[in-house]
């Protein structure tokens, strides 16, 4: 097994249907230009009340990447 190095970045997503769709967004749009992500970790959750109503998610993730 080869030693690795990593780099963690910072990511927002957002969405209207869900914290998943959220942390989905974040990660589909962050892999069309960063390679080798292995990991993330969701460090803050927030939302948007309307009418009392959940109305969008925002997801803040922490994300490991391995440098070539």
């Amino acid at each position: 097994m080869s030693d690795h190095v990593y780099k963690k970045i910072e990511l927002t997503g957002s969405s209207s249907v869900s914290i998943q769709d959220a942390i989905e967004n974040a990660v589909a749009k962050a892999s069309e230009t960063i390679k080798n992500m292995r990991w993330f970790e969701v460090i803050e959750t927030r939302g948007h009340i309307d009418d009392g109503k959940v109305e969008h998610w925002q997801v803040t993730l922490k994300v490991g990447f391995r440098i070539e």
